[in-house]
């Protein structure tokens, strides 16, 4: 008789945090047909995707960075999971993907990054990466970051002066949101907002919205 070993390869559980749920439905379902990948759970926002974490503790966290704007940030979350949890194996998988973001994402602890335009077998070589503890950062995205740090003068981004709420009010005031929904959006007061946006401009060296609108157009920001 011939002995026929059978190796039991663990599989890989992965936390999906995105607040479409057909995105999450979608990816979960491409995800799923890699035998060895199972999504154990899935939140639709930061803070319940953080909760989940803690329940869970995946392999990997397979998240974007762009949550409801009156809850937890996507930036926000990856600092407490990885506050948590200094090793905790982070993909971010966004619609923004300029250098400004992925520079951000990783400062806060996520160890890979992928834009939502990637294809599925490359989502798929990066989940395999990050879920290891490796870094994984997609092709175009590791260019550009490489350009910056070899020519890191010559792209200064004055955007890096910004607090993470600052930087959150110049992104929804760029978007075309007055003071008023921008406080209703994030939760404070529509004074707040407007100390925080004297102190943007301040910091930037700005004088209106259109000054500030083409510096985000220059870091690809919109």
């Amino acid at each position: 008789y011939r002995l026929r070993i059978w190796i039991m390869t663990k599989p890989i559980n992965i936390l999906l945090v995105d607040d479409h749920p057909v995105v999450r439905a979608g990816y979960r379902r491409l995800l799923e047909t890699t035998p060895e990948m199972q999504v154990v759970a899935e939140a639709a926002d930061g803070e319940t995707g953080y909760q989940l974490y803690q329940a869970y503790q995946p392999d990997i966290v397979i998240l974007d960075l762009n949550m409801p704007a009156a809850g937890v940030c996507g930036f926000e979350t990856i600092r407490r999971i990885i506050s948590h949890n200094p090793s905790a194996n982070i993909l971010v998988f966004s619609m923004s993907n300029n250098v400004t973001t992925v520079q951000r994402a990783l400062k806060a602890g996520a160890i890979g990054f992928i834009s939502k335009q990637s294809g599925i077998g490359e989502m798929i070589h990066a989940v395999h990466q990050v879920s290891s503890g490796k870094t994984y950062i997609e092709s175009e995205l590791a260019t550009a970051l490489a350009l910056y740090a070899t020519h890191k003068e010559s792209f200064e981004n004055p955007l890096d002066t910004l607090t993470k709420r600052e930087f959150q009010i110049f992104k929804l005031i760029v978007e075309g949101n007055s003071n008023t929904q921008i406080a209703e959006k994030i939760s404070i007061s529509p004074k707040t907002v407007s100390v925080h946006q004297l102190n943007l401009m301040r910091k930037l060296k700005m004088q209106n919205t259109t000054q500030l609108i083409r510096l985000a157009i220059t870091h690809n920001v919109i």
